[in-house]
C-alpha cells in the first residue's frame, strides 16, 4: 500500500445560491483525507482510507464514492448508533462559499485508534497522510491520529501533515496545542503562511521565512506553503523553491487545495525532484479548481501529463 489516510467524509450539499432562501441542492460527499485520495488514486497510487460513517445511506454513498473512484475503503466501519456527518454548503459570490458543518457527535467523531492499528497491521504504507482536521473532530479520533503517527515512526513510513485549520472546529489555542507536537514529525508539512503559526511557539517569528526555518531546525523535513493564486512555497535544508500557480477560471474563490497536495504527494511517491513535485501540485489544483466540488475535477495521470509533459 501506498498511502494510508483516514478522517472524516461527509454528506455535502451544495446549495444554487443563499440557503435562507431555498432553492435546489446537489447532493455529493467530500472530506480532506478522502479528497487526497481519490486525487492520489486518479494519479495511479495505491490508497487506504479508513473512516467511521454512520449506517445510513449518506454513509453508504460515502463508500460507493470512494470505491468507484479506486480507494480501498475495506478498512470503513458503519457505526449503528452515530450518523454520518453532513455540510451545506452557501454560494456567496463574489466571496468564497460558506460551509455550514453538523458534524457534532457524528461517526467519525468515535473512530476507533484499533481500525488504524489493523490497517498498518494489515499493510504498512509508505506514506501517512494526516490533517489538522481530523483530531478537531474529539479526543477518539485525535488518539487514533496519534496512536497512526507512532506506527508510521515504527514502520519508517513518511509523514505528511496538512494543518488545514478550520476554526469552526476548534480554537486556534486548540489546535496550537496538538499541532506544535505533531509538526516535528511531518516529512512533508502543509500549511498557509497565517497556519505556521499554530505549529510553533507563541513567541516565534511572524515572517514565513524564519518560521519555515525554525521549523526545519525542529525536525520537519520540508514545508510546503500554500498560497492560493500567488502559487506555492517549499522550504527545506536545500533552500526555497516558488512556483506560481496557474492561471485558470476557478468556480470557487474557497478551495481546500487538496488536490495540490496529491499532486505533491504523487511527485514525492514517485521520487521526482521538488521543482517537478510542484509543477504536477499546481497542474493538478488547477484541474479541480475548475470544475465542481472539491475534488470531482481532479485530473487523471493522463490528463495531468498532457499539461505537465
Amino acid at each position: 500500500m501506498s498511502v494510508f489516510t483516514f478522517g472524516e467524509t461527509v454528506l455535502a450539499l451544495r446549495g444554487s445560491g443563499p440557503l435562507g432562501l431555498g432553492g435546489a441542492m446537489g447532493v455529493t460527499v467530500t472530506g480532506a483525507e478522502s479528497n487526497v485520495a481519490t486525487g492520489l488514486a486518479r494519479l495511479g497510487h495505491e490508497v487506504r482510507w479508513t473512516g467511521a460513517v454512520g449506517a445510513d445511506e449518506a454513509g453508504e454513498l460515502v463508500l460507493r464514492t470512494l470505491r468507484a473512484e479506486g480507494v480501498d475503503v475495506s478498512g470503513a466501519s458503519r457505526d449503528e448508533g452515530a450518523p454520518t456527518g453532513l455540510v451545506l454548503f452557501e454560494p456567496r459570490p463574489p466571496g468564497p462559499t460558506r460551509a455550514h458543518p453538523y458534524r457534532s457527535g457524528s461517526a467519525a467523531s468515535r473512530i476507533r485508534a484499533c481500525a488504524v492499528a489493523e490497517a498498518f497491521a494489515a499493510a504498512p504504507p509508505t506514506l501517512l497522510h494526516l490533517t489538522g482536521v481530523t483530531p478537531a473532530l474529539g479526543r477518539a479520533p485525535q488518539s487514533a491520529a496519534c496512536l497512526a503517527l507512532q506506527l508510521a515512526s515504527e514502520h519508517s513510513a513518511l509523514v505528511c501533515l496538512d494543518v488545514n485549520y478550520r476554526p469552526e472546529l476548534w480554537s486556534s489555542a486548540e489546535a496550537a496545542e496538538v499541532l506544535r507536537e505533531w509538526a516535528p514529525k511531518a516529512d512533508v508539512l502543509v500549511a498557509t503562511d497565517d497556519e505556521l503559526a499554530l505549529c510553533l511557539p507563541e513567541d516565534a517569528p511572524a515572517d514565513t521565512e524564519r518560521r519555515a526555518k525554525e521549523l526545519l531546525a525542529l525536525g520537519v523535513g520540508e514545508i510546503v506553503v500554500k498560497r492560493g493564486a500567488a502559487g506555492a512555497t517549499v522550504y527545506a535544508a536545500s533552500g526555497r523553491l516558488h512556483r506560481p500557480a496557474r492561471a485558470v477560471r476557478t468556480l470557487d474563490a474557497g478551495r481546500t487545495g487538496d488536490a495540490f497536495v496529491a499532486g505533491y504527494l504523487s511527485g514525492l511517491l514517485d521520487g521526482v525532484p521538488t521543482a517537478a513535485r510542484l509543477e504536477r501540485a499546481t497542474a493538478a489544483d488547477a484541474f479541480a479548481s475548475a470544475g465542481p466540488g472539491d475534488w470531482e475535477g481532479a485530473p487523471t495521470r493522463a490528463e495531468l501529463a498532457r499539461t505537465t509533459g
